[in-house]
């Protein structure tokens, strides 16, 4: 299930309680603790990016967590530039 043209965002991938060996791909400083889908899904609203949300999912590293996962659409922007951006507004939602 392998979308080109969409990078996938996994919670984890945010949550300042992992490690990087657990999921996180950000630094803490730009994570907030226990994100959930619908806070992630409100900061994509709030940048004006087209998503679709899969809420049933498990992350690989947690697979007992039904986490879900979004897949954002790329528009010729990179995995890394999409995550800095939703963490950067997830920080300034929670502040």
């Amino acid at each position: 299930m392998r979308k080109r043209d969409g990078v996938t965002l996994w919670p984890v991938y945010f949550d300042s309680l992992r490690t990087r060996r657990e999921g996180r791909r950000l630094p803490k400083k730009l994570c907030i603790p226990s994100p959930n889908i619908g806070v992630i899904e409100g900061a994509l609203k709030n940048l004006g990016l087209k998503y679709e949300v899969f809420p049933d999912a498990s992350h690989p590293r947690l697979p007992w967590a039904k986490s879900g996962f979004i897949i954002v659409k790329r528009n010729g922007r990179s995995k890394g530039r999409i995550l800095r951006k939703v963490a950067a507004e997830l920080v300034k939602s929670r502040t």
